[in-house]
């Protein structure tokens, strides 16, 4: 197995990881970067992005990853592609393998390994992600405005999205698999109450259908044994998200569904020289824009840590 020994470890792309990149490398830092199994994040899986500052034209998902990449590139971060397969962060300095076969000793290591946002399942829903197919209403919603959609859930996160939407869209459809909803009596409340969302209890999504883009689903309704066809031009999949960070279970503080607990205000975990960033410690916002601010953080908090410290660099 190779070692090296570095200064800043970036565990994960996306808008945290590169814009920690940015900051890191500015400060002196050599960052050394690994994209992950997803290089750029879920953005690379996004098409128009119209919400962040900066472009008031919009911008292509994948094309902004690539203009941040290259960002960070401009001032000598190491962007590499490899995926972390291990982590040792019981003693100093810390350690990281990457492809079960490099060995990366750092004076800090940044986590910005993001979250993916759980699906049905069904062919035609992944057939039309991006056409019709979303896992945001906050970030996709726009482009729906004045047409029917449906929103899949049963929790606060569904309700929410069911409401967000409900402002933009004459009639909103929420699909809730059994009798009742697991959100919170005051989003349920919210929901029942809105005019514009008709909820479709006990059912389930048997089918997305379209030809190039989305224009209805086929429901099944699990109490009658009926299916019906439903036109619509937007479905919102609000089943919740999965935080990417399994391999840092036992090494750091996590809440019970696996989003890395930070020290309020800052990007510090449990664990000395340990920053989280993104999506992986952000179980609330969720944004491109939010992401890339604590990515900022992380770096300014390594930093200063690393100052504090007084460590003498490493050398490769």
């Amino acid at each position: 197995m190779t070692k090296e020994k570095v200064k800043v470890l970036i565990i994960g792309s996306g808008p945290a990881g590169y814009t920690a990149a940015i900051y890191a490398a500015r400060a002196g830092l050599n960052p050394v970067l690994y994209t992950g199994g997803q290089p750029g994040g879920q953005l690379t899986i996004t098409g128009e992005v119209e919400n962040f500052p900066g472009y008031p034209k919009g911008i292509d998902g994948p094309q902004m990853m690539m203009d941040l990449q290259a960002q960070a590139e401009r001032f000598d971060t190491s962007v590499r592609h490899g995926l972390a397969t291990k982590v040792d962060f019981s003693g100093y300095p810390l350690k990281a393998i990457i492809d079960d076969v490099h060995e990366i000793e750092a004076e800090s290591v940044i986590i910005a390994t993001g979250a993916t946002a759980k699906y049905l399942g069904l062919p035609s829903e992944q057939h039309f992600v991006n056409r019709g197919v979303s896992a945001c209403a906050v970030c996709d919603g726009f482009f729906y405005k004045g047409m029917e959609v449906a929103v899949v859930g049963a929790g606060d996160s569904a309700a929410e999205e069911a409401t967000y939407l409900s402002k933009l869209c004459p009639k909103v459809y929420l699909i809730v698999r059994k009798g009742e909803m697991r959100a919170s009596k005051i989003m349920q409340e919210r929901v029942k109450n809105n005019p514009k969302i008709e909820v479709l209890w006990n059912s389930e999504t048997e089918e997305i259908i379209g030809d190039h883009e989305v224009n209805g689903m086929r429901v099944y309704n699990n109490k009658t044994g009926e299916s019906r066809v439903i036109p619509i031009k937007g479905f919102f999949v609000a089943i919740g998200h999965k935080p990417n960070t399994d391999i840092f279970k036992d090494q750091i503080d996590m809440d019970e569904t696996g989003y890395i607990k930070v020290k309020p205000g800052t990007t510090r975990t449990n664990v000395e020289g340990v920053f989280a960033v993104g999506d992986a410690a952000d179980r609330v916002y969720r944004q491109a824009v939010t992401a890339a601010g604590t990515g900022c953080m992380g770096a300014l908090d390594a930093e200063r840590w690393m100052a504090a410290r007084e460590l003498e660099p490493a050398h490769s």
